[in-house]
């Protein structure tokens, strides 16, 4: 069984809601990455998106793009890079599944027969492409499917009529934008976000969970019971943003990684997984 289903189903059964948190990688370096992926678990984290540093993002926000330009600048990362430090997470002994966030140039750059086996040889669960429209992307899902990985869509409450057409094709989880516009914490959420999400949950048997603005406990309650996951991003990004002067002290490092830890358990509390309200 994929990953992502498997802690979607134990977590359904101890009615807990999935934290997805959303890492770049590379940011400070790859090592440092690792590093936090094994600290998000410790802290409750059910599954987590590695993010690929990209030049020209469309969908996230300044906090997000600042972490991309520190990798690409200091480490010249590359969607490669990424594979690996998912690989050797594993090897370390995590057990989180994981899932790819990355732009469709890389995926075209590095080619896709090659791709695909490395996703799966690295044991990443799921992959999210949001400039690869529905209508483009038959050869990335066949592809996807063949190795057991999930392709996973983003709907936004602009899609509308293609809300239908999305889930109904969509692997592993939908992924429910919660504002318009890109990523970035926010203070308030689309109108009618809940019938959003209604009307997503209508449309597909899977798992939905949302992201783009979440940022304090306080959101993750407003949806966690209302949603199989939770995304925080920017959130997480800045945290590691703001710790960075530890991170790069060796003597200093653990100081920095209690930092993120202590930010993650103040959404998830104690345990794994958010507990429904």
């Amino acid at each position: 069984m994929n990953r992502i289903d498997a802690k979607f189903a134990a977590l359904k059964e101890q009615e807990l809601t999935a934290f997805i948190p959303f890492l770049t990688i590379g940011d400070p370096d790859v090592r440092t990455s690792i590093d936090i992926i094994h600290e998000l678990e410790k802290a409750g984290a059910s599954m987590v998106e590695l993010g690929v540093p990209y030049s020209d993002p469309l969908a996230d926000g300044p906090v997000i793009q600042r972490s991309s330009m520190r990798a690409l600048k200091a480490n010249r990362i590359t969607i490669l890079d990424v594979i690996g430090a998912a690989k050797t997470a594993r090897e370390e002994g995590s057990e989180l599944p994981f899932i790819l966030f990355t732009y469709y140039n890389p995926v075209l750059q590095t080619g896709l027969d090659r791709i695909f086996p490395l996703l799966m040889e690295s044991s990443i669960s799921g992959l999210i492409i949001p400039d690869l429209p529905m209508e483009e992307d038959e050869e990335v899902r066949r592809l996807a499917e063949q190795h057991g990985i999930h392709l996973i869509p983003l709907v936004a409450p602009t899609s509308r009529e293609r809300v239908e057409r999305i889930a109904s094709r969509a692997s592993g989880f939908v992924y429910c934008v919660s504002s318009l516009g890109v990523t970035g914490t926010r203070t308030e959420f689309h109108t009618g976000i809940d019938e959003f999400l209604s009307t997503v949950k209508g449309a597909t048997s899977l798992p939905i969970a949302i992201g783009f603005g979440i940022s304090t406990p306080e959101q993750v309650a407003r949806f966690s019971g209302v949603c199989d996951g939770i995304v925080v991003g920017s959130a997480l990004v800045r945290t590691v943003e703001e710790a960075l002067p530890l991170l790069s002290e060796p003597a200093s490092r653990r100081e920095g990684l209690l930092q993120i830890h202590d930010f993650v358990r103040t959404l998830v509390g104690n345990g794994s997984g958010i507990v429904r309200t």
